[in-house]
């Protein structure tokens, strides 16, 4: 996909792996909406990015909103790609706790319903703006989701996380295939331990310990690691129904 002068999307804009994406689809003169919640730095991050980019407040979960950024998105043209980095980490309950109790079934469902029903919400709300598009080569639009390496090696604590981003990957190949007859391509990142907001909050010498564990590069990740695959992704038009780990070879033990 050719993504000079592209209207893009990208979920979870403001900081950490989102922001640095929108910063790689700017260099490639795109069009990015910062699509964020109202209480992120969003609008400081658009205005780094300098006057192709724009903020857009929205919760993933609500329809109206993430419409709204489609809508702001598409002032450029039409939407051709988005990236949906968006999400939350996992409560880190076990599923008997120390007591003898069940976990706490509402947290369950909250990371679930904003790492899956979030995702499923911006793909399906996009999807449906893409398949109105011309075809440009290959494509009417190209998808980027957003899972963990936890969706394969989950962790004791990891409960909710691990299955709200196995369920990403599990959605992958069938969104690819079911949108494959539209133009449209779907493909998915999994992560392992990176350098964002969510790890900065870890005293210094656990986030040393990740790095530590990373077989090569033996540090944490880059966002703009990230944004390098996504946009990759983005513009590979034979890539399509993928997950692919981005983690330095590393493999989670059980804690």
């Amino acid at each position: 996909m050719q993504l000079e002068g592209t209207s893009t999307l990208v979920t979870g804009g403001a900081s950490g792996l989102g922001f640095a994406t929108a910063a790689r689809l700017v260099e490639r003169g795109a069009h990015v909406v910062l699509l964020d919640l109202e209480s992120s730095p969003g609008p400081e991050a658009a205005e780094k990015l300098g006057e192709r980019a724009a903020f857009a407040a929205a919760d993933i979960l609500d329809e109206d909103q993430v419409n709204g950024a489609l809508d702001l998105a598409e002032r450029h043209g039409p939407l051709r790609a988005v990236v949906h980095c968006a999400g939350r980490g996992g409560d880190r309950l076990r599923i008997v706790d120390r007591d003898g109790k069940p976990g706490d079934f509402d947290s369950f469902q909250n990371v679930v319903r904003i790492n899956l029903f979030g995702t499923y919400n911006v793909l399906r709300l996009s999807a449906a703006r893409m398949s109105a598009n011309e075809h440009l080569g290959d494509d009417r639009g190209a998808i980027v989701l957003t899972a963990s390496v936890a969706a394969f090696d989950g962790q004791i604590g990891q409960a909710s996380y691990a299955s709200s981003k196995a369920a990403v990957h599990g959605l992958t190949l069938v969104a690819a295939r079911d949108l494959a007859s539209r133009g449209i391509r779907v493909n998915t990142i999994a992560p392992g331990t990176f350098d964002t907001p969510m790890l900065a909050r870890l005293r210094s010498d656990i986030r040393d310990q990740l790095a530590a564990a990373v077989p090569h590069p033996k540090r944490l990740g880059d966002p703009d690691d990230y944004a390098h695959l996504a946009v990759a992704m983005l513009e590979n038009r034979y890539l399509n129904g993928d997950t692919v780990r981005l983690d330095g070879a590393i493999r989670m033990p059980p804690r």
